[in-house]
């Protein structure tokens, strides 16, 4: 692949997902857009590259989806899972039932689906603290490959092994031809949406509960405020920002705290 390829497809990222690709990804560029190059007929991944800026939509989107990382898996760290059944979960009932409307979660980089699915099943198993009020879970991601294998809600048994119990496989999930299934009820608790992070979501509304997990690593610093500012937005008064392990607002943004008790939580300010 020639320099002024990756410069093109590093450049287009940069545009449209806000990620930077830099020059010791040249492997990863032409593995992942390998079958992208076949599938839309092209002679090589030079002439993907030269085509890209004016490419149609659907060129441009499978560019993306194959260049973002989509790992994922059910109760992923399980410590913001605890917080959010224990202490997070219970704050916003209580303060959706004062309100009078339902508890709004949102999943702003759902991948396949493994962490939206897996806040679903705890709502689930406390069904009877929030069916009055009512609960909501939308899960959001730039990719729409993703999304599509995310609405099917069916995984390999290499998937439902990372981070599954036996007992919830068994309540949740019924197997069909060697994949599992989730079940339909878990289905409908949960909205999927393509959204770029990069873009406002006002759209969607207010949430009592963020989790933005493992992307933030992916963004230089301007962009990380950037998002940041949209997601604290979105946050009702007193909302929780939960991110992952490895990700940290020092230095970032003073708009939320670092809950003392909770590791990966943050509280809006």
């Amino acid at each position: 692949m020639r320099e002024q390829s990756v410069g093109t497809i590093a450049q287009f990222m940069q545009q449209k997902a806000g990620i930077k690709l830099t020059a010791n990804k040249i492997y990863m560029i032409e593995a992942r857009l390998e079958a992208v190059v076949q599938r839309f007929g092209f002679d090589h991944i030079d002439a993907l590259a030269a085509n890209l800026p004016q490419a149609l939509g659907e060129v441009q989107q499978a560019v993306v989806d194959a260049l973002t990382t989509n790992e994922s898996f059910f109760f992923r760290d399980q410590k913001p899972f605890d917080a959010f059944e224990n202490v997070l979960l219970p704050q916003a009932i209580a303060q959706a039932r004062t309100e009078q409307r339902p508890v709004r979660i949102w999943c702003a980089a759902a991948a396949t689906g493994q962490e939206p699915y897996s806040l679903a099943m705890l709502l689930a198993s406390k069904k009877h603290h929030w069916l009055t009020v009512g609960a909501e879970i939308l899960a959001t991601d730039l990719s729409e490959t993703a999304l599509s294998r995310a609405k099917d809600g069916l995984f390999t048994q290499f998937e439902v092994q990372r981070g599954l119990s036996a007992q919830r496989l068994v309540n949740y999930f019924t197997q069909e031809n060697g994949q599992w299934q989730i079940n339909s009820a878990l289905r409908q608790m949960v909205q999927f949406e393509v959204h770029n992070l990069l873009h406002n979501p006002s759209r969607f509304g207010m949430f009592d509960i963020i989790f933005c997990r493992n992307v933030l690593i992916y963004f230089d610093l301007e962009i990380k405020q950037q998002i940041l500012a949209h997601l604290a937005r979105q946050l009702r008064s007193g909302g929780a920002l939960v991110l992952g392990a490895s990700e940290t607002l020092v230095g970032v943004t003073n708009q939320f705290v670092a809950s003392t008790e909770m590791p990966m939580v943050f509280q809006l300010v």
